[in-house]
């Protein structure tokens, strides 16, 4: 695999943006990655002002995202972005990355994918036309311990998945105080937001989390959710339960109106031979259990049996990563999939470990049906896509 690096365009992401200097940081973190080119404001003068800040040739920084891809697309395909990173709200998440796969370059988008899940279901027939790569920021996924526990039940150390429980709570939305900031203003207006606040912003990181260590699948589910804080449209709090094509049941909490939790994600799967838990509190650990052994504290770095968790690691075992790295093994995966694509490889999702466009449709299906079902006076629903 060759040493050039992959250059990447962002779309929103401004100076001040909270999101954006993650993504900006997590992109550099391997060296693999140039931001050469962005859109990075509606503002034009915000757009300039975060370009200048980051060093960008004011040449490649654009009024709008419809220039960029216009006039990216005319350079030479050594000079060109490879990619474009979406980190704006999610009403933008659609147009924008149909319109930069439409115009031949790859997509990383934060999460949710879209604005509703009819858009996500178009989204992918557009890939289909082309041979543009697709990928969704589930951060989570990245923690090295959470891919060791992907590992370890896929190789049937838990056995028999029989129970999932995964609980994401905050508290930044506890008041209507809390709703003067930029990013409280958004994701309780459902012209930007969607049908959802709470599920749609954590409550699908929780239901991802779950998918992609049990290696289930969620076949239905029985919503309860709520907006707690008077004058709330949208959800701030909500409860799932959830049942996975095995049959294995499972709870899945989502707060944002829980006074004193910072970003509380925990997660614990039941099996007939054992257990795991992790919490993103203290991402470094996981817990292994049984009855017919002595519960095992795994740290990263220290006897890892995936190469998936080795791989994601950059420091020495006691040396603590954390979400910073976990959203770089994001990118650098991408990264790496692009170059593959270039060097005509096999470059899949799933080979280079990247949440795709099939994590795209699920989790805005989940959030659809999770709505649905909260509406409803009967338990049960199947769980549908399209």
């Amino acid at each position: 695999m060759n040493n050039t690096k992959v250059r990447m365009g962002m779309v929103g992401g401004a100076e001040g943006a909270f999101i954006g200097a993650i993504h900006r940081i997590a992109a550099r973190l391997d060296g693999l990655i140039d931001l050469v080119a962005g859109s990075f404001s509606s503002d034009p003068i915000r757009s300039r002002a975060t370009a200048d800040m980051l060093g960008i040739n004011p040449s490649r920084n654009y009024d709008s995202y419809q220039q960029m891809f216009i006039e990216e697309a005319k350079l030479p395909e050594d000079k060109r972005i490879d990619f474009v990173v979406i980190v704006t709200p999610n009403h933008l998440h659609f147009s924008i990355a149909k319109l930069a796969i439409e115009s031949g370059f790859h997509v990383l988008s934060d999460k949710p994918a879209t604005l509703n899940l009819q858009e996500a279901l178009i989204l992918e027939q557009t890939l289909n036309q082309t041979e543009c790569l697709y990928g969704l920021t589930h951060t989570y996924t990245g923690y090295p311990m959470i891919k060791e526990a992907r590992h370890r039940i896929a190789q049937g150390e838990l056995g028999n998945i029989r129970k999932v429980v995964v609980e994401y709570s905050q508290g930044w939305l506890a008041s209507n105080e809390d709703e003067q900031g930029k990013q409280a203003k958004w994701r309780l207006d459902p012209a930007k937001a969607g049908i959802s606040c709470c599920i749609a912003d954590i409550g699908v990181h929780a239901a991802n989390l779950a998918e992609y260590v049990s290696g289930l699948e969620i076949s239905a589910l029985c919503a309860d959710l709520n907006h707690v804080v008077p004058g709330r449209t949208l959800d701030d709090d909500g409860t799932v339960l959830l049942r996975f094509d095995n049959q294995a049941k499972g709870v899945l909490l989502a707060s944002q109106i829980a006074l004193g939790e910072e970003n509380n994600l925990n997660l614990r799967i039941y099996g007939d031979k054992a257990s795991i838990e992790w919490n993103q509190m203290e991402p470094n650990s996981l817990w292994l259990k049984s009855h017919s052994a002595p519960t095992v504290l795994l740290r990263s770095g220290i006897a890892l049996k995936s190469t998936a968790a080795k791989n994601a690691l950059r420091a020495p075992a006691g040396h603590p990563e954390g979400y910073l790295e976990a959203f770089a093994n994001i990118y650098v995966n991408f990264a790496k999939q692009i170059k593959a694509k270039k060097l005509a490889e096999i470059a899949t999702n799933e080979q280079f470990d990247v949440p795709g466009i099939k994590q795209a449709i699920r989790g805005m299906a989940f959030i659809e049906n999770a709505v649905e079902a909260s509406n409803k006076d009967s338990k049960w629903h199947t769980f549908k896509i399209g």
